[in-house]
Formats: structure tokens, C-alpha cells, sequence
């Protein structure tokens, strides 16, 4: 497997795990001490980790993919999460930008 196909991998797990931590951070802020915590220091060690792993995939990938595989995997995971964790819905046009972040990681492939 080519270095940028595993950096690819690597980045939707990343940003899979950016969304495991908003959930943290989501369940820590209807707290009465949103920052004294357990689910808190979850999201906090996560996120601190997914940085660091971000400098070992950044040399592996142009930073514009990154953006964008990043952006959709995060978008449609906290949609995902946002609907069955916290009875959240989105409304037609948000689900439209859904769409567009879809439409331009194709674009953006194809254009590779």
C-alpha cells in the first residue's frame, strides 16, 4: 500500500477520532463543570493526541486533501453522531452542505 493511501486511512481515523472527542466535549458542556471533568479530559487527551499525529501525516499528503477528507469525515460523523446521540436533526439546506463537502472531495479527486 502506497505511503499516501495509508496517510489517507490514517486521516479519516484522525478525524473519526476528532468526532469521538466533540462527543466528550458535547456530554462535558451540559455539565455544571463543563471543564472539571471526566468526559472533558477525554476529549482533551484525544484531541492532544490526534495533534500529534497530524505532524507524522501532514509530510504524506497535500494540505488541501487533507482538508477536505478531514472536513467531510468530520461533518458526516458529528451529523451521525448529533442524530442518534443527541436528538439532533438537520434541516434541508444543512443536508445540502452535506452534499457540496461530498461533491467537492470528488471534485478534488478527480482533479488529482
Amino acid at each position: 500500500m502506497r505511503s499516501s493511501s495509508i496517510a489517507i486511512i490514517v486521516t479519516v481515523v484522525l478525524a473519526l477520532t476528532v468526532a469521538v472527542s466533540d462527543y466528550f466535549l458535547k456530554v462535558a458542556s451540559s455539565s455544571a463543570t463543563p471543564f472539571l471533568n471526566r468526559n472533558f479530559l477525554i476529549a482533551l487527551v484525544m484531541t492532544i493526541l490526534c495533534t500529534f499525529a497530524w505532524v507524522l501525516v501532514m509530510p504524506h499528503l497535500k494540505l488541501a486533501y487533507i482538508g477536505v477528507i478531514y472536513s467531510l469525515t468530520v461533518v458526516l460523523s458529528l451529523a451521525i453522531v448529533g442524530t442518534f446521540f443527541f436528538n439532533e436533526s438537520l434541516k434541508p439546506l444543512e443536508w445540502v452542505g452535506v452534499g457540496l463537502a461530498i461533491t467537492s472531495l470528488l471534485l478534488l479527486y478527480r482533479v488529482a
